[in-house]
């Protein structure tokens, strides 16, 4: 990769990068344009570059770093996910970058409360405290990748939580670092005392803001009255009507404060129970009136979310798989509520269902209310909802942004503020905007989505924004700002919704905290009345496949990528950079991007497609990689390509030959030795010579595979991949057997004749070819091996079997469904667990479900298996793709290696083997855990006999 010229730094930037240098890593350290775009880059729809990123790892030193920042007078702004919406996460100045760390869990005290770092995920928290019947508060739509950093900093609410169980209500204590490098831990009494005597201003300052509003009964009951409904414009100073011992003011000042008053390190929420009972139901009416007078009577009964959804957001919907089919048919002035009651048993489940129904028993609906308590019938209501938001993105323009804007209306006032969002957004040029929302809370988004490229759209997002902040404020005493947080986006609207007095005490206490203003300048507090329509971020058109991105960043935590190069969001940000670059003819810096993305975004793109399985609009970045390597392959390699392709079994021998001799040296010599040579083999060729371990499979020349046909009436197709046909076990792997031979053990065992392709050794799925953008071959093998599937299947009359899931995978967007192809633990499954008898052994069973299977929704039937055959199966949480992407990980074993990263952690100590379902993948997976991973069928075939 190549590195940063940080000597073109302005001089103040120059003497802060030297000095942190010091003490922060090379390799964590950025200064590029390049880099510092794609790692400023987050979900709000405004863009500043950093001039220097730093990927901070511990408390020490983010303490150092402010405390050096402090004394330069450089301005520092924190990210974890950058799930943020309203640009409070963006610098021109030093974005410290929180990726990669800061995953400290820990439950107290029968899991009444749970510590966490600001690197942990929302969803990660909840899935620790399942266990105990209990979750934290917060719960953004965003929580499978917001980090708590950000949940708590933005006070991000979502469906369920509202105002009685968010971060403000739940918070405990904090650990903090504030700008000049001090720390102060909330729930330590000395480290409290300590603060008191070294922060006296600070403190002092705390008590008279406390003091003097207490004395102004009027703003007092102002702020009472304002933080009734939701409320993140602004900072949270109900904190100086709720508290009176400054610490405890601030510590609560510091939910929603967006990173401009302190860093947090830590946060110790109090946990809510998590009901194990649910029941939904979705409740359609004539009018949105209608639907906003339901919610207001069930604001008075069991309800724990009331979810509106106006026409325009049900037409988004109504054409996607699985929707009601009578949603074509409503009304245009029909509207929706999804509302959920939870409980802790079923009888009260029912009680309240029957309470729910009576409170809207006098407000006639267009279809029949019909509560649903199975998670798979409620699941597809919250679908529904859930869809929203992409709905608008994958369908938008190319070019245009996706804008969702948040605000907040007394519930009482929720008809009459929606019908005049609706007629907002209409007269100024948005008329495919929808809107819905937390109608509980009175909390609602709307979506639309401007072209920023246009100086006229531009006005008119102006004149919207300017009218819309009026309405709610001027008209319905409403917030501007209900769970998104105030960012760049509302500060210049901070003081018409509070007025000047309570506006002045939110300056008075920023200066208190951060008298040069160094911590993220410009967020909430900004005397800009235009910074709103400033740095908006472009969205060129780039690639049909990523042009639907809305760059939320939910594809981050399944990227093996994302804590060594970049994440998918990152790649597409650099794209649409090189494609302004390109338009605008600046050749010179359009090379420097391209050399930079060689590696930083190509190379190290392991194209597992993961990331399409979590983002809102299914994009697939991986396909996007592979086709940019084949559009950038020169001329012979697609001749090479062709060669190999046409010369399979040649080439296939070849890569046998290698691997036999490669297999007799290691015996010959041992591993250390090989290891040694082999690592200055690969150093001497600067990387070019691929990777070898002890790891390595042994090359095998498979036997001629004859049809096995004893008439036992079962019957399955056999196709062994290329890579069983030529890959080994490893030297030390326990199990010396190639993987056909005990698949076929298996299938013995359970009856099964077993027929084998004609021609196997020129046979591939193409997935080689496509994995380097070859497509062309690609389909060419593809279609060759789907001709003698279903000449040998007898046009599909006979399963097909394939034992390797990455195989399966690619075949199966291949061809026509009306062949019956399985993978190996797929099979197993559905088709042989009835055949055997399965003795559990006492062994602890590790199992890495790849990224192919995961894909299939295989994960599920994975485990079963696994836990048929051992007493003990470990799923290590939060390892997706384990980045070997086929002979990747050989080339770019630093991707393999980020992607396992916490593997070995989670490995139970008795631990002594691991089982996947793709050869090379168990390669890589051997390597970084230092225990053997092998194909699950031979743990299968060990705990079985025929029945």
């Amino acid at each position: 990769m190549l590195k940063d010229d940080c000597s073109k730094l302005p001089g103040v930037y120059q003497e802060y990068h030297a000095r942190i240098a010091a003490f922060i890593p090379q390799d964590r350290l950025f200064c590029g344009p390049f880099t510092n775009l794609a790692y400023g880059d987050d979900a709000s729809f405004y863009r500043l570059v950093p001039k220097i990123v730093v990927k901070a790892r511990t408390p020490e030193e983010v303490s150092k770093m402010l405390a050096i920042a402090s004394e330069l007078k450089v301005p520092v702004t924190f990210r974890t996910a950058g799930t943020s919406l309203s640009g409070q996460a963006l610098t021109d100045s030093v974005l410290i970058y929180l990726a990669g760390a800061w995953k400290g869990l820990h439950i107290h005290d029968h899991a009444t409360h749970i510590s966490l770092e600001p690197g942990v995920i929302g969803a990660e928290a909840n899935v620790q405290l399942a266990p105990h019947g209990k979750k934290i508060g917060p719960d953004p739509a965003s929580i499978n990748a917001a980090m708590i950093g950000g949940i708590a900093a933005n006070n991000a609410s979502g469906m369920c939580c509202g105002t009685a169980e968010n971060s403000y209500k739940t918070v405990e204590s904090m650990k903090l670092i504030f700008v000049d490098g001090s720390v102060l831990d909330t729930a330590d009494a000395a480290s409290r005392e300590a603060f008191i005597k070294s922060h006296p201003k600070l403190v002092g300052e705390l008590a008279a803001i406390r003091d003097e509003i207490a004395n102004n009964k009027t703003l007092s009951k102002r702020i009472r009255h304002k933080f009734k409904i939701k409320n993140t414009t602004g900072y949270g100073i109900n904190s100086f009507v709720d508290f009176t011992d400054p610490i405890d003011i601030l510590l609560h000042l510091m939910i929603g404060s967006e990173g401009t008053l302190a860093f947090i390190s830590e946060v110790t929420y109090r946990t809510v129970v998590e009901h194990p009972h649910k029941a939904s139901a979705m409740m359609y009416y004539p009018t949105i009136a209608d639907a906003c007078n339901a919610t207001i009577q069930l604001k008075k009964g069991p309800v724990s979310a009331v979810e509106l959804m106006d026409r325009a957001s049900l037409r988004s919907v109504e054409d996607k798989p699985g929707m009601p089919a009578f949603l074509k048919g409503l009304p245009d002035t029909a509207a929706a509520i999804l509302v959920e009651t939870r409980a802790a048993d079923d009888k009260t489940l029912l009680r309240q269902i029957e309470d729910i129904q009576a409170l809207v028993a006098n407000i006639d609906p267009i279809h029949p209310i019909v509560f649903m308590d199975q998670p798979a019938d409620y699941n597809k209501l919250w679908n529904i909802r859930k869809g929203l938001f992409p709905a608008v993105g994958a369908v938008r323009n190319p070019g245009t942004t996706v804008v969702i804007e948040d605000v907040v209306f007394p519930i009482e006032k929720l008809a009459h503020g929606t019908v005049e969002l609706q007629e907002l957004m209409h007269r100024h040029g948005f008329p495919e905007g929808i809107i819905f929302g937390h109608a509980l809370e009175g909390n609602l988004h709307f979506v639309f989505c401007p072209d920023f490229s246009s100086p006229q759209m531009i006005k008119n997002y102006q004149l919207l924004m300017e009218e819309t902040a009026e309405m709610v404020v001027g008209r319905y005493d409403g917030s501007l700002k209900g769970e998104h947080g105030t960012g760049r986006n509302m500060a210049p609207f901070v003081e018409m919704e509070w007025g000047e007095q309570a506006y002045a005490y939110m300056v008075r206490l920023k200066n208190a905290f951060d008298p040069e203003n160094l911590l993220n300048p410009g967020v909430i507090i900004n005397d800009n009345p235009k910074v709103y329509l400033e740095n908006l971020k472009p969205m060129p058109a780039v690639n049909e496949i990523i042009d639907r991105c809305i760059e939320c960043g939910f594809c981050e935590p399944v990227c093996p990528s994302r804590s060594i190069t970049s994440t998918p969001r990152q790649r597409i940000a650099l794209q649409r950079h090189m494609a302004r670059l390109k338009h605008a003819h600046d050749d010179d810096l359009m090379k420097e991007f391209w050399e930079h993305y060689t590696y930083f975004g190509e190379q190290t793109c392991a194209a597992d497609g993961l990331c399409a399985t979590v983002c809102p609009v299914s994009i697939d970045t991986g396909s996007f990689t592979k086709k940019l390597r084949g559009q950038r392959a020169s001329p012979r390699a697609h001749k090479i390509a062709q060669w190999v392709a046409d010369n399979y079994g040649t080439t296939l021998n070849i890569v046998r030959q290698g691997l036999k001799v490669a297999g007799g040296v290691h015996r010959l010599i041992g591993s250390k030795l090989m290891g040694q040579l082999a690592e200055s083999f690969r150093e001497l060729s600067g990387g070019r010579i691929p990777l070898w371990t002890k790891w390595m499979p042994v090359g095998i020349t498979p036997p001629a595979f004859t049809d096995t046909l004893r008439g036992k009436g079962l019957k399955v197709v056999y196709f062994p991949s290329c890579v069983a046909r030529s890959m080994g076990p490893a030297k030390d792997d326990p199990e010396q057997r190639a993987l056909y031979e005990a698949t076929l053990s298996v299938l013995r065992k359970a009856g099964y004749d077993v027929i084998f392709p004609h021609n196997m050794a020129e046979l591939c799925c193409g997935l080689t070819f496509e994995s380097k953008g070859f497509f062309e071959q690609a389909d060419q093998k593809a279609r060759e091996l789907e001709a003698e599937l279903r000449r040998v299947s007898e046009g599909g009359t006979i399963p097909i079997l394939f034992d390797t899931s990455p195989c399966l995978y690619t075949m199966r967007k291949k061809i026509e469904p009306d062949l019956k192809i399985y993978e190996i633990v797929e099979f197993i499954h559905d088709n042989l667990m009835d055949k055997l008898h399965f003795t559990k052994s006492p062994e602890a069973a590790t199992i890495h479900v790849t990224c192919s299977s995961i894909k299939m929704g295989l994960a599920g039937k994975f485990k079963a298996v696994a836990e048929a055959c051992a007493e003990t199966v470990t799923v290590p949480r939060n390892i997706n793709c384990c980045g070997f992407a086929g002979d990747r990980g050989f080339n770019f074993p630093e991707l393999n290696e980020a992607a396992l990263d916490g593997l070995v952690e989670q490995l139970p100590p008795e631990t002594t083997r691991g089982y996947s379902n793709s050869r090379t993948c168990e390669i890589g997976l051997s390597r970084n855990a230092d225990i053997p991973y092998q194909s699950i069928v031979y743990l299968v075939d060990r705990c079985t006999v025929a029945k």
